[in-house]
């Protein structure tokens, strides 16, 4: 079990066999944007964990505003370099160093709707800027599920190729994101990845924190959206790695979650027994939900490493004995796409 955040930041740092070899053979530093988020941390130690486990002379450039000075020093501590820098600034981004890797992590989620304006900006003008200056680079884009309608749980959820409909302006935003970058793939042929995430778990956030707190807490669980994907954080960082070997123009795209489509009902059910109190709901269970296949994932990239059953002691292990929470709830419950 995790019992501390230091033992939580290992666990997602420490890069794989797969990420080891992967950076034995990649050409190129590794340029992290949007670095100083919920994944950009770790993801930029495990990089760097893994290009000195491999033996390279890879750097690992992490750039974000850093309001947190102690994340950048840590991260500094760790060999990883960091730069400060505000992506809407073009001036202060041209002065980047160039890079053939790109991890793109930059957007804006969480308040979306108190502040629409900052969203478009960072979702498609930052995407433009950097499309712009790192147009002759390979580009990881993180990007979303939520650009695809919501389907039921017997379709075994949205694939690659299926038709984008996204729901209310941040979806419709990150969907803006994807379309700049395919711009740029088309005009300067750019090599790109689209990495629709959805939804990443580090027990400090995620769906899986989401319900088990409601129940811990002895709060009604919404039922509204019925089921839902997730996947260990740690899974989604070494996938990130990976994806840049898949980068091509016209862009690609790839579904990241989990294999498993979950109950909400059966999910909070399962903290209630291990809290030892009931589970109670609210709301009409829904016949669709937002869930992605990743099918292709694992065929490209092999299954995830973390196994649900396992996942879910974690979290429900960190919950009992108070771990920390970051407060940036998923909102998967959302049918209106106002988040």
């Amino acid at each position: 079990m995790i019992e501390t955040e230091v033992q939580l930041e290992e666990k997602l740092a420490t890069p794989n066999e797969h990420d080891v070899a992967f950076m034995r053979q990649l050409a190129g530093d590794v340029l992290i944007l949007g670095a100083g988020g919920k994944m950009g941390p770790s993801l930029a130690r495990r990089v760097k964990r893994a290009a000195e486990i491999a033996g390279t002379t890879c750097r690992v450039i992490a750039v974000s505003r850093f309001s947190s000075a102690a994340e950048r020093e840590a991260l500094q501590a760790t060999g990883v370099d960091t730069i400060a820098c505000d992506l809407l600034d073009r001036v202060a981004l041209a002065k980047l160093p160039e890079c053939e890797n790109v991890l793109f992590l930059a957007g804006r989620k969480f308040g979306s709707t108190e502040r629409v304006d900052l969203t478009w900006a960072m979702n498609t003008i930052v995407p433009a800027n950097v499309a712009e200056q790192y147009r002759h680079s390979r580009i990881v884009v993180f990007s979303t599920g939520n650009v695809y309608p919501f389907v039921t749980a017997a379709s075994g959820g949205a694939r690659e190729p299926d038709a984008v409909a996204p729901r209310g302006e941040y979806a419709q935003s990150c969907l803006g994101r994807e379309r700049v970058f395919e711009f740029f793939a088309h005009e300067y042929g750019t090599r790109c990845l689209f990495f629709r995430l959805n939804y990443a778990v580090d027990l400090r956030y995620g769906v899986l924190v989401d319900i088990a707190r409601k129940v811990y807490q002895r709060e009604p669980v919404d039922l509204t959206v019925a089921h839902f994907n997730t996947i260990w954080q740690g899974d989604a960082n070494s996938y990130a790695l990976r994806s840049l070997a898949l980068c091509d123009a016209p862009p690609r795209i790839l579904n990241v979650t989990g294999p498993e489509i979950l109950s909400v009902r059966e999910t909070a059910e399962f903290f209630a027994e291990r809290f030892a109190c009931p589970a109670t709901f609210r709301g009409e269970e829904s016949e669709t939900a937002l869930l992605s296949n990743a099918a292709l994932c694992f065929q490209l990239l092999d299954a995830p490493e973390m196994r649900l059953s396992e996942l879910r002691e974690l979290v429900a292990h960190w919950v009992a004995i108070g771990g920390r929470d970051l407060h940036k709830p998923t909102k998967f419950e959302v049918t209106d796409g106002k988040f």
